[in-house]
């Protein structure tokens, strides 16, 4: 099939490469975000989608917004049987929806219909999820409401950050999604309609949402610090700076800290939750570069009965 693909972050490079290396379909164009200031210097920068097409010889189209009539007239002068997005980044309207004959097809980090929205993996690890994947769904002006041509299952483990989770699920997707397309065009391949019950959603993770409550569990406080890793970090305050908490791990033997506290010893610190402790592995004070809590902790001279959280 004749594809246009659409997807911005490095998280949808891989599933574009596979595209690219089927024999079977061909990627005309590739659709992205606007080019976006970034680093100290605030320059324009490509997305790695638009990076990886330009090194393969692939047409870029950068829509301000994809109902605008040039991108739109564009699209239609390619005129592709398919639309495969990873992660695009904008709502599609009806009026690009219906330029492929065979419509939009999405990769979705969740097993349909649990995890409905922009922040699916780090929704996952944050509600103690033991089993996640990816899905492949024919888009609908519906938020990931569409019908379901087929999923990949991965177990999240116990470590696992967004990060770690996000980078195998954009390979093993990669593959899901290139399948996906085989089977559009073999005709061999139906999508079902999302069952009713076990929707779940999944909204974009906010500051505030990636604050730590030390009252909650031990486990909670671990998951919220691996679901918002690497972005946007878990934080605490500390003497009344922001303090992230980039690695943290339970610590069920020490239950003599209230929430919050602070217990250092020559190479561990420790602090209190709703459960038991958690032990600190790596911070990043504000300003700063992350560090492990043992050399944070020596530098700020932690007196005892010292709280995180004030």
């Amino acid at each position: 099939m004749r594809l246009v693909f659409a997807g911005t972050p490095e998280v949808a490079v891989p599933a574009l490469d596979a595209l690219i290396a089927s024999e079977r379909h061909e990627v005309a164009a590739v659709v992205t975000r606007p080019d976006a200031p970034a680093g100290r210097g605030r320059r324009l920068v490509a997305s790695p989608v638009a990076q990886r097409a330009e090194e393969a010889g692939i047409e870029v189209l950068r829509p301000a917004r994809p109902r605008d009539e040039d991108f739109l007239a564009r699209l239609r002068e390619i005129a592709p049987d398919c639309c495969p997005v990873v992660a695009y980044g904008a709502l599609l309207p009806r009026v690009a929806l219906d330029v492929p004959a065979r419509g939009w097809v999405n990769l979705h980090f969740s097993l349909l219909p649990a995890w409905r929205g922009a922040a699916p993996v780090q929704h996952a690890i944050m509600a103690g999820d033991e089993v996640t994947g990816a899905s492949t769904f024919l888009i609908e002006e519906g938020l990931d409401s569409g019908p379901v041509y087929g999923v990949v299952t991965e177990e999240i483990r116990p470590t696992d950050t967004s990060g770690d989770l996000l980078t195998r699920l954009a390979f093993a997707g990669a593959g899901l999604l290139a399948a996906t397309m085989d089977g559009i065009e073999d005709g061999t391949l139906r999508a079902v309609p999302q069952p009713e019950e076990g929707v779940s959603l999944a909204p974009k993770i906010t500051v505030e949402d990636a604050r730590v409550d030390w009252a909650a569990p031990a486990l909670r406080v671990d998951r919220v610090v691996r679901g918002c890793s690497p972005a946007p970090g878990a934080w605490t305050l500390f003497r009344g700076e922001r303090l992230k908490l980039r690695q943290v791990a339970p610590a069920p033997d020490r239950t003599d800290l209230a929430p919050g506290e602070l217990a250092v010893g020559k190479n561990t610190v420790h602090a209190g939750t709703g459960s038991h402790a958690v032990e600190l592995l790596w911070v990043q004070p504000q300003g700063r570069k992350p560090m492990s809590a043992a050399d944070w902790a020596r530098g700020v001279r932690i007196p005892q009965g010292e709280r995180l959280g004030e």
